[in-house]
Protein backbone atom coordinates (compact mmCIF):
# COMPACT_ATOMS: atom_id res chain seq x y z
CA UNK A 1 0.00 0.00 0.00
CA UNK A 2 1.34 3.08 -0.96
CA UNK A 3 1.90 6.35 1.80
CA UNK A 4 -1.18 8.22 0.66
CA UNK A 5 -3.21 4.82 0.36
CA UNK A 6 -2.30 4.43 3.63
CA UNK A 7 -2.95 7.67 5.42
CA UNK A 8 -6.57 7.17 3.60
CA UNK A 9 -6.83 4.20 5.30
CA UNK A 10 -5.81 5.54 8.65
CA UNK A 11 -8.16 8.36 8.23
CA UNK A 12 -11.05 6.17 7.33
CA UNK A 13 -10.48 4.01 10.39
CA UNK A 14 -10.43 7.09 12.57
CA UNK A 15 -13.76 8.82 11.54
CA UNK A 16 -16.62 8.63 13.86
CA UNK A 17 -18.85 6.43 12.58
CA UNK A 18 -22.43 7.79 11.78
CA UNK A 19 -25.55 7.55 14.13
CA UNK A 20 -27.25 4.39 13.74
CA UNK A 21 -31.04 3.17 14.60
CA UNK A 22 -31.35 0.32 16.55
CA UNK A 23 -35.13 -0.97 16.02
CA UNK A 24 -36.50 -3.26 18.82
CA UNK A 25 -39.69 -4.57 18.53
CA UNK A 26 -41.90 -6.65 21.23
CA UNK A 27 -42.23 -10.18 22.58
CA UNK A 28 -39.38 -12.63 23.15
CA UNK A 29 -36.57 -11.47 24.24
CA UNK A 30 -37.58 -7.97 24.44
CA UNK A 31 -35.89 -7.14 27.37
CA UNK A 32 -32.42 -9.27 26.58
CA UNK A 33 -32.46 -7.32 22.67
CA UNK A 34 -33.16 -3.51 24.75
CA UNK A 35 -30.77 -3.49 26.92
CA UNK A 36 -28.30 -4.93 24.78
CA UNK A 37 -28.94 -1.65 22.73
CA UNK A 38 -28.79 0.44 25.28
CA UNK A 39 -25.32 -1.07 26.29
CA UNK A 40 -24.06 -0.88 22.55
CA UNK A 41 -25.51 2.44 21.39
CA UNK A 42 -23.30 4.83 20.76
CA UNK A 43 -23.70 8.89 20.81
CA UNK A 44 -26.06 10.19 18.24
CA UNK A 45 -28.22 6.71 18.25
CA UNK A 46 -31.70 6.36 18.31
CA UNK A 47 -32.64 3.21 19.66
CA UNK A 48 -36.43 3.08 18.49
CA UNK A 49 -39.24 0.77 20.69
CA UNK A 50 -41.87 -0.38 17.78
CA UNK A 51 -45.64 0.03 18.83
CA UNK A 52 -47.05 -2.81 21.19
CA UNK A 53 -46.16 -4.22 24.70
CA UNK A 54 -42.58 -5.14 26.21
CA UNK A 55 -43.06 -7.24 28.81
CA UNK A 56 -40.00 -6.42 31.08
CA UNK A 57 -39.20 -8.47 34.54
CA UNK A 58 -35.65 -6.62 35.14
CA UNK A 59 -34.86 -2.50 35.45
CA UNK A 60 -33.20 -0.96 32.01
CA UNK A 61 -30.16 1.53 32.50
CA UNK A 62 -28.40 4.15 29.74
CA UNK A 63 -24.87 5.36 30.45
CA UNK A 64 -24.15 6.40 26.71
CA UNK A 65 -23.85 9.75 26.24
CA UNK A 66 -26.28 11.73 23.22
CA UNK A 67 -28.67 9.03 22.81
CA UNK A 68 -32.28 9.02 21.97
CA UNK A 69 -34.79 6.26 22.98
CA UNK A 70 -38.08 6.72 21.10
CA UNK A 71 -41.36 4.87 20.88
CA UNK A 72 -44.09 4.75 18.46
CA UNK A 73 -46.47 7.02 20.74
CA UNK A 74 -47.35 6.88 24.55
CA UNK A 75 -50.66 4.78 23.36
CA UNK A 76 -48.87 2.68 21.22
CA UNK A 77 -45.77 1.40 22.77
CA UNK A 78 -46.22 0.64 26.07
CA UNK A 79 -43.00 -0.42 28.61
CA UNK A 80 -45.03 -3.24 31.25
CA UNK A 81 -43.05 -3.57 34.78
CA UNK A 82 -45.66 -5.33 36.38
CA UNK A 83 -43.76 -8.35 37.07
CA UNK A 84 -40.77 -6.88 37.61
CA UNK A 85 -38.00 -8.22 39.31
CA UNK A 86 -36.47 -6.23 42.82
CA UNK A 87 -37.41 -2.77 43.56
CA UNK A 88 -35.40 -1.09 41.05
CA UNK A 89 -35.99 1.97 38.54
CA UNK A 90 -37.81 1.07 35.60
CA UNK A 91 -34.93 2.85 33.61
CA UNK A 92 -31.72 4.49 34.83
CA UNK A 93 -30.02 7.43 32.81
CA UNK A 94 -27.17 8.46 33.98
CA UNK A 95 -25.44 9.75 31.43
CA UNK A 96 -25.60 13.35 29.08
CA UNK A 97 -27.61 14.53 26.05
CA UNK A 98 -30.12 11.74 26.36
CA UNK A 99 -33.90 12.20 24.55
CA UNK A 100 -36.44 10.33 25.90
CA UNK A 101 -39.83 10.17 24.38
CA UNK A 102 -42.99 8.79 22.70
CA UNK A 103 -43.53 5.63 24.96
CA UNK A 104 -45.31 4.50 27.94
CA UNK A 105 -44.27 2.77 31.20
CA UNK A 106 -46.79 1.09 33.57
CA UNK A 107 -45.87 -0.49 37.10
CA UNK A 108 -42.56 -0.14 38.03
CA UNK A 109 -41.79 -1.61 41.55
CA UNK A 110 -39.71 1.31 42.15
CA UNK A 111 -39.14 4.56 40.47
CA UNK A 112 -40.28 5.39 36.82
CA UNK A 113 -37.78 6.97 35.04
CA UNK A 114 -34.51 8.01 37.31
CA UNK A 115 -31.64 10.14 35.76
CA UNK A 116 -28.99 10.95 37.54
CA UNK A 117 -25.77 13.45 37.17
CA UNK A 118 -27.62 13.81 33.51
CA UNK A 119 -27.33 17.01 32.20
CA UNK A 120 -28.82 18.31 29.58
CA UNK A 121 -31.69 15.40 29.59
CA UNK A 122 -35.35 15.53 27.63
CA UNK A 123 -38.63 13.88 28.32
CA UNK A 124 -41.17 14.59 25.66
CA UNK A 125 -44.42 13.29 25.20
CA UNK A 126 -44.14 10.17 27.83
CA UNK A 127 -46.91 7.77 30.29
CA UNK A 128 -45.75 6.74 33.17
CA UNK A 129 -48.22 5.52 35.74
CA UNK A 130 -49.12 2.45 38.07
CA UNK A 131 -52.48 1.28 36.63
CA UNK A 132 -53.83 0.20 40.41
CA UNK A 133 -54.44 4.16 41.32
CA UNK A 134 -53.18 5.93 44.71
CA UNK A 135 -51.33 3.36 46.56
CA UNK A 136 -48.55 2.81 48.66
CA UNK A 137 -46.93 0.80 47.57
CA UNK A 138 -46.50 2.34 44.29
CA UNK A 139 -42.93 3.74 43.34
CA UNK A 140 -41.95 6.49 44.63
CA UNK A 141 -41.70 9.24 41.58
CA UNK A 142 -42.44 8.53 38.04
CA UNK A 143 -40.42 10.74 36.46
CA UNK A 144 -37.12 11.50 38.40
CA UNK A 145 -34.39 13.80 37.23
CA UNK A 146 -31.90 14.83 40.41
CA UNK A 147 -28.01 16.48 40.24
CA UNK A 148 -28.50 17.21 37.06
CA UNK A 149 -28.17 20.80 34.98
CA UNK A 150 -30.20 21.34 31.99
CA UNK A 151 -33.93 19.34 32.63
CA UNK A 152 -36.61 19.80 30.14
CA UNK A 153 -39.99 17.88 30.92
CA UNK A 154 -42.98 18.90 28.39
CA UNK A 155 -45.89 16.99 27.55
CA UNK A 156 -45.48 13.76 29.74
CA UNK A 157 -48.68 12.54 32.20
CA UNK A 158 -48.22 11.03 35.63
CA UNK A 159 -50.36 9.30 37.88
CA UNK A 160 -50.17 7.50 40.90
CA UNK A 161 -46.90 7.85 42.28
CA UNK A 162 -46.56 7.65 46.21
CA UNK A 163 -44.27 10.18 46.46
CA UNK A 164 -44.21 12.87 43.19
CA UNK A 165 -45.12 12.39 39.89
CA UNK A 166 -42.45 14.64 38.67
CA UNK A 167 -40.11 15.30 40.87
CA UNK A 168 -36.83 17.72 40.02
CA UNK A 169 -34.20 17.78 42.62
CA UNK A 170 -30.70 19.20 43.16
CA UNK A 171 -30.62 20.31 39.44
CA UNK A 172 -30.17 23.61 37.75
CA UNK A 173 -31.81 25.34 34.89
CA UNK A 174 -35.24 23.35 34.62
CA UNK A 175 -38.77 23.95 32.76
CA UNK A 176 -41.65 21.51 33.56
CA UNK A 177 -44.82 22.41 31.31
CA UNK A 178 -47.44 21.18 28.96
CA UNK A 179 -47.51 18.24 31.69
CA UNK A 180 -50.51 16.47 33.71
CA UNK A 181 -49.71 14.88 36.97
CA UNK A 182 -52.66 13.43 38.59
CA UNK A 183 -53.75 11.53 41.71
CA UNK A 184 -50.28 10.88 42.94
CA UNK A 185 -49.15 12.36 46.47
CA UNK A 186 -47.85 15.75 45.13
CA UNK A 187 -48.42 16.39 41.51
CA UNK A 188 -44.99 18.11 40.38
CA UNK A 189 -42.33 18.91 43.20
CA UNK A 190 -39.10 21.14 42.80
CA UNK A 191 -36.75 20.14 45.95
CA UNK A 192 -33.13 21.85 46.45
CA UNK A 193 -33.50 22.60 42.70
CA UNK A 194 -32.36 26.77 41.45
CA UNK A 195 -33.35 28.63 38.45
CA UNK A 196 -36.94 26.48 38.02
CA UNK A 197 -39.62 27.51 35.45
CA UNK A 198 -43.01 25.32 36.12
CA UNK A 199 -45.83 26.48 33.44
CA UNK A 200 -48.76 25.43 31.67
CA UNK A 201 -49.57 22.38 33.66
CA UNK A 202 -52.06 20.46 35.05
CA UNK A 203 -52.25 19.00 38.76
CA UNK A 204 -55.21 17.59 39.93
CA UNK A 205 -56.60 15.04 41.59
CA UNK A 206 -52.77 14.64 43.51
CA UNK A 207 -52.95 15.66 47.24
CA UNK A 208 -51.14 18.86 46.96
CA UNK A 209 -50.14 20.17 43.87
CA UNK A 210 -47.68 21.67 43.15
CA UNK A 211 -44.60 21.59 45.76
CA UNK A 212 -41.49 23.90 45.90
CA UNK A 213 -39.04 22.87 48.47
CA UNK A 214 -35.87 22.79 50.23
CA UNK A 215 -34.75 20.05 53.12
CA UNK A 216 -31.69 20.16 54.80
CA UNK A 217 -28.97 17.30 54.92
CA UNK A 218 -28.55 16.92 50.81
CA UNK A 219 -25.59 16.92 48.68
CA UNK A 220 -26.94 19.97 46.98
CA UNK A 221 -28.56 22.77 49.27
CA UNK A 222 -30.02 25.95 48.50
CA UNK A 223 -32.80 25.98 46.17
CA UNK A 224 -34.63 29.10 44.80
CA UNK A 225 -35.29 31.30 41.68
CA UNK A 226 -38.17 29.51 40.63
CA UNK A 227 -41.26 30.40 38.70
CA UNK A 228 -44.64 28.89 39.09
CA UNK A 229 -47.05 30.43 36.15
CA UNK A 230 -50.08 29.75 34.10
CA UNK A 231 -50.99 26.46 35.34
CA UNK A 232 -53.85 24.90 37.09
CA UNK A 233 -53.79 23.64 40.53
CA UNK A 234 -57.49 22.02 40.87
CA UNK A 235 -59.07 18.90 43.07
CA UNK A 236 -56.02 18.28 44.88
CA UNK A 237 -58.11 16.44 47.79
CA UNK A 238 -56.78 12.58 47.65
CA UNK A 239 -56.05 11.57 50.71
CA UNK A 240 -51.94 11.42 51.42
CA UNK A 241 -50.68 7.92 50.75
CA UNK A 242 -46.86 8.28 51.09
CA UNK A 243 -45.45 5.80 53.20
CA UNK A 244 -44.60 7.03 56.31
CA UNK A 245 -41.33 8.73 56.92
CA UNK A 246 -41.02 10.40 53.76
CA UNK A 247 -41.07 14.12 53.52
CA UNK A 248 -44.71 14.31 51.68
CA UNK A 249 -46.14 12.23 54.39
CA UNK A 250 -46.56 15.63 56.04
CA UNK A 251 -48.24 17.46 52.99
CA UNK A 252 -51.98 18.09 53.89
CA UNK A 253 -54.82 16.79 51.47
CA UNK A 254 -56.13 19.48 49.78
CA UNK A 255 -53.18 21.31 49.40
CA UNK A 256 -53.17 23.48 45.58
CA UNK A 257 -49.50 25.36 45.93
CA UNK A 258 -47.16 25.09 48.89
CA UNK A 259 -44.01 26.63 49.33
CA UNK A 260 -41.48 25.44 51.85
CA UNK A 261 -38.46 26.88 52.91
CA UNK A 262 -37.31 28.47 49.61
CA UNK A 263 -36.47 31.70 48.48
CA UNK A 264 -37.03 33.84 45.17
CA UNK A 265 -40.17 32.39 44.31
CA UNK A 266 -42.82 33.48 41.74
CA UNK A 267 -46.41 32.31 41.84
CA UNK A 268 -48.59 34.13 38.90
CA UNK A 269 -51.70 33.81 36.48
CA UNK A 270 -52.46 30.13 37.44
CA UNK A 271 -55.61 28.99 38.36
CA UNK A 272 -56.31 27.19 41.64
CA UNK A 273 -59.25 25.72 42.70
CA UNK A 274 -61.09 23.76 45.07
CA UNK A 275 -58.15 22.60 47.05
CA UNK A 276 -59.51 22.05 50.69
CA UNK A 277 -56.51 22.58 53.22
CA UNK A 278 -55.46 26.28 50.99
CA UNK A 279 -54.94 27.51 47.81
CA UNK A 280 -51.51 28.57 48.52
CA UNK A 281 -49.02 27.65 51.61
CA UNK A 282 -46.43 29.21 52.38
CA UNK A 283 -44.38 27.47 55.44
CA UNK A 284 -41.24 26.82 57.19
CA UNK A 285 -39.52 23.17 57.73
CA UNK A 286 -40.30 21.98 60.53
CA UNK A 287 -38.78 19.20 61.66
CA UNK A 288 -35.58 19.10 63.66
CA UNK A 289 -32.12 19.67 61.91
CA UNK A 290 -28.19 19.98 62.25
CA UNK A 291 -27.20 21.06 59.36
CA UNK A 292 -25.80 24.38 59.33
CA UNK A 293 -25.97 25.03 55.39
CA UNK A 294 -29.96 25.29 55.96
CA UNK A 295 -32.31 27.97 56.16
CA UNK A 296 -35.60 26.82 56.98
CA UNK A 297 -37.75 29.23 56.52
CA UNK A 298 -39.36 30.99 53.31
CA UNK A 299 -38.13 34.28 51.75
CA UNK A 300 -39.41 36.80 49.31
CA UNK A 301 -42.19 34.23 48.44
CA UNK A 302 -44.34 36.49 45.34
CA UNK A 303 -48.07 35.67 45.11
CA UNK A 304 -48.69 37.21 42.55
CA UNK A 305 -51.71 37.46 40.59
CA UNK A 306 -53.82 34.38 40.37
CA UNK A 307 -57.32 33.31 40.10
CA UNK A 308 -58.13 31.24 43.65
CA UNK A 309 -61.66 29.54 43.50
CA UNK A 310 -63.42 27.32 45.97
CA UNK A 311 -60.99 26.01 48.60
CA UNK A 312 -59.82 26.17 52.36
CA UNK A 313 -63.31 24.79 53.64
CA UNK A 314 -61.73 21.91 55.26
CA UNK A 315 -58.05 22.39 56.12
CA UNK A 316 -56.65 18.79 56.79
CA UNK A 317 -54.57 19.45 59.87
CA UNK A 318 -55.47 19.31 63.90
CA UNK A 319 -58.19 22.55 64.28
CA UNK A 320 -58.40 23.13 60.33
CA UNK A 321 -62.36 23.00 60.52
CA UNK A 322 -62.92 25.34 63.67
CA UNK A 323 -60.13 27.68 61.57
CA UNK A 324 -62.32 27.28 58.86
CA UNK A 325 -65.26 28.30 60.65
CA UNK A 326 -63.90 30.96 62.32
CA UNK A 327 -63.44 32.64 58.95
CA UNK A 328 -66.81 32.24 58.34
CA UNK A 329 -66.53 28.18 56.43
CA UNK A 330 -63.18 28.51 54.33
CA UNK A 331 -60.00 29.99 55.19
CA UNK A 332 -58.74 32.47 53.47
CA UNK A 333 -56.39 31.81 50.32
CA UNK A 334 -53.00 32.06 51.67
CA UNK A 335 -52.49 30.13 54.61
CA UNK A 336 -48.90 31.04 56.12
CA UNK A 337 -46.85 29.30 59.39
CA UNK A 338 -45.95 33.03 60.26
CA UNK A 339 -41.98 31.89 60.54
CA UNK A 340 -39.62 34.13 59.53
CA UNK A 341 -36.28 34.75 58.62
CA UNK A 342 -35.59 37.89 60.88
CA UNK A 343 -33.56 39.15 57.82
CA UNK A 344 -35.45 38.74 54.55
CA UNK A 345 -39.31 39.17 54.03
CA UNK A 346 -40.80 36.05 53.89
CA UNK A 347 -43.77 36.36 51.70
CA UNK A 348 -45.19 39.56 49.21
CA UNK A 349 -48.60 39.22 47.63
CA UNK A 350 -49.07 41.80 44.52
CA UNK A 351 -53.07 40.24 43.90
CA UNK A 352 -55.99 40.94 45.87
CA UNK A 353 -55.49 37.86 48.59
CA UNK A 354 -56.66 37.65 52.09
CA UNK A 355 -54.61 35.73 54.12
CA UNK A 356 -54.14 34.13 57.24
CA UNK A 357 -51.35 33.97 59.69
CA UNK A 358 -50.89 30.95 62.05
CA UNK A 359 -48.55 33.04 64.22
CA UNK A 360 -46.22 30.55 65.15
CA UNK A 361 -43.05 31.97 66.94
CA UNK A 362 -40.26 29.16 66.66
CA UNK A 363 -39.05 26.62 63.99
CA UNK A 364 -40.22 23.24 64.68
CA UNK A 365 -43.54 24.68 66.78
CA UNK A 366 -46.34 22.70 66.56
CA UNK A 367 -49.87 23.72 65.08
CA UNK A 368 -51.47 23.15 69.07
CA UNK A 369 -49.50 26.76 69.96
CA UNK A 370 -51.33 28.65 66.63
CA UNK A 371 -52.88 31.68 67.11
CA UNK A 372 -54.59 32.45 63.75
CA UNK A 373 -55.54 36.04 62.50
CA UNK A 374 -55.22 37.56 59.06
CA UNK A 375 -52.21 39.39 58.28
CA UNK A 376 -51.71 41.73 55.21
CA UNK A 377 -48.02 40.64 53.42
CA UNK A 378 -46.70 44.18 51.79
CA UNK A 379 -47.22 44.48 48.12
CA UNK A 380 -43.26 45.46 47.10
CA UNK A 381 -41.60 42.51 46.36
CA UNK A 382 -37.78 42.63 46.18
CA UNK A 383 -36.73 41.82 41.96
CA UNK A 384 -34.32 39.19 41.53
CA UNK A 385 -32.31 38.10 38.02
CA UNK A 386 -34.50 35.61 36.32
CA UNK A 387 -32.29 35.74 33.43
CA UNK A 388 -31.66 32.02 34.12
CA UNK A 389 -34.86 30.71 35.23
CA UNK A 390 -35.57 27.72 32.50
CA UNK A 391 -34.01 24.87 30.59
CA UNK A 392 -31.19 25.87 28.51
CA UNK A 393 -32.52 26.85 25.10
CA UNK A 394 -30.87 24.49 22.56
CA UNK A 395 -32.76 21.50 24.34
CA UNK A 396 -36.47 22.57 22.49
CA UNK A 397 -34.75 21.61 19.23
CA UNK A 398 -34.76 18.38 20.83
CA UNK A 399 -38.87 18.11 20.30
CA UNK A 400 -39.34 18.05 17.25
Amino acid sequence: MNRIALAAALLASAAPLAAETHTIAPGEGAQERLQEALILAQPGDEIVLEAGRFVLTDGLSLDVDGVTLRGASADTTILDFTNQRGAGEGLLVTSDNVTLRDFRMENPKGDGIKSKGADNIVYTKLVVTWTNGPDASNGAYAIYPVESTGVLVDGVIVSGASDAGIYVGQSNRITVRNSIARENVAGIEIENSRNALVENNIASQNTGGILVFDLPGLPVMGGGNVIVRNNIASDNNTPNFAPPGNIVAGVPSGTGIMVMANENVLIEDNIVSDNATAPFMVIAYTQPFEDARYNPFPRNVVIGRNIAEGGGTAPDFPGGEQLAAAFGGAVPPILWDGLADPATPPLFVTGEFAGVSLNLKTQGQGLGNAQPAPFAAPADPRAWDTSAVGAPAELEARLK
